[in-house]
């Protein structure tokens, strides 16, 4: 786990949970991969866009969304109210407990968080409690995430979205971030896809990254805002400028279909590329079909092979099916068979990918150089846990 401080960008759940774009991006075809980015974003009209990630001049101070919050009644330190059932009243078997002696100051302003650090989970909790009483924001993002995460305590959503309101009401953007998050997918408190983008808003007017992603989203779907790609592609692209991986991806994807953006093949592979850097999944497959491409960029196999592999260990259909030819054809690669066959058996399973050039390369071979590939494919589908 990073190092957390006071200022660290709260990742409590990766913004592409959000799952808003799910349909953008189409899939590997039959026997070779699909135009990456391929897929279709409804229009909207263009309106004058706020500025993404513009610095508030101080925090604003924010009322907990008007949504329903599941209710429990036992109060805590800092004016919250806890959960009292066994969910945050036991410690969980399988978290982290203060079991080895804390490093940890017991107090200064960082100490609640160097505990945390540590993995000393309940004093950090103890810790932030402590803080929160005294009014301290980021304190009370700090035990939400605590209870979120179920980390020395037993995992707890409507507690921490509790946390989360009273840390986003004193200003906190991490706060808000969380609350929105947790307002998005209805953990811990009722669903509310307005609230939740309200919630976003108002933390990536601080130029929080993953919110101004997640604000993306939903002016891209219109899903809790307005149906807007322009105002979308600007989020987006903020949060992709700030090394976020979806979001660089996404941001390649809408160059890519001139969503929001005009069509641009170079600027889609830049963004591509960056997200493949950083181990984004379906980057790393969409990248290597435009090396082989030579789309945006100079073509280059040798190069996109390892992109492709890289796809394919993580479990991309598309990618294995297409490695499957690169080895059935030596593109960049010394011509396999057994190899071609072992993908190929691979995205089949993983993704009932159909292609008759390859199943008829596969029952042309020897019985024994097919149950070599079987076996092959069998132990890695095992180990993926397929």
């Amino acid at each position: 786990m990073p190092n957390l401080h006071r200022s660290s960008p709260l990742r409590l759940v990766l913004c592409a949970g959000l799952g808003l774009v799910a349909g953008l991006i189409a899939r590997a075809a039959p026997g070779n991969a699909a135009e990456p980015g391929a897929g279709t974003a409804a229009g909207a009209a263009k309106t004058a866009p706020a500025e993404p990630g513009k610095a508030a001049r101080k925090p604003p101070t924010t009322n907990v969304p008007t949504a329903k919050v599941r209710t429990k009644t036992a109060p805590a330190k800092g004016g919250l109210e806890t959960g009292a059932g066994d969910a945050s009243s036991k410690f969980s078997k399988s978290a982290p407990s203060d079991t080895k002696p804390s490093l940890a100051p017991t107090t200064g302003d960082d100490a609640a968080y160097l505990a945390f650090d540590q993995g000393q989970y309940v004093t950090a909790l103890s810790l932030a409690e402590e803080a929160a009483a005294h009014g301290d924001a980021a304190a009370h993002t700090l035990v939400g995430r605590i209870y979120a995460e179920g980390l020395g305590v037993g995992k707890d959503d409507i507690t921490a979205a509790r946390w989360f309101g009273r840390g986003a009401d004193l200003g906190d953007p991490n706060a808000m971030f969380a609350l929105g998050v947790l307002l998005a997918q209805g953990r811990g408190i009722e669903k509310d896809r307005k609230a939740a983008a309200e919630m976003f808003e108002k933390a990536a007017l601080t130029g929080h990254a993953e919110a101004n992603y997640n604000l993306g989203l939903l002016f891209l779907k219109g899903d809790g805002k307005p149906e807007n790609p322009y105002r979308a592609a600007q989020h987006i692209g903020y949060a992709a400028s700030k090394g976020i991986a979806a979001a660089q991806y996404d941001f390649g994807t809408m160059y890519q279909n001139g969503v929001g953006l005009p069509y641009d093949a170079v600027e889609a592979s830049k963004w591509l590329g960056r997200a493949a850097e950083q181990g984004h999944a379906a980057a790393l497959y969409d990248y290597a079909v435009l090396l082989l491409k030579g789309l945006g960029l100079t073509r280059d196999e040798p190069k996109a092979v390892p992109y492709m592999k890289a796809a394919a260990e993580r479990g991309i259909p598309g990618a294995q099916n297409r490695l499957a030819h690169i080895y059935l054809e030596g593109i960049g690669v010394d011509k396999s068979m057994a190899e071609a066959a072992k993908w190929r058996l691979i995205a089949k399973t993983t993704g009932k990918i159909e292609d008759a050039q390859l199943d008829a390369m596969i029952d042309k071979m020897s019985k024994a150089d097919k149950l070599a590939a079987q076996q092959a494919a069998a132990a890695w589908i095992d180990r993926a846990g397929y």
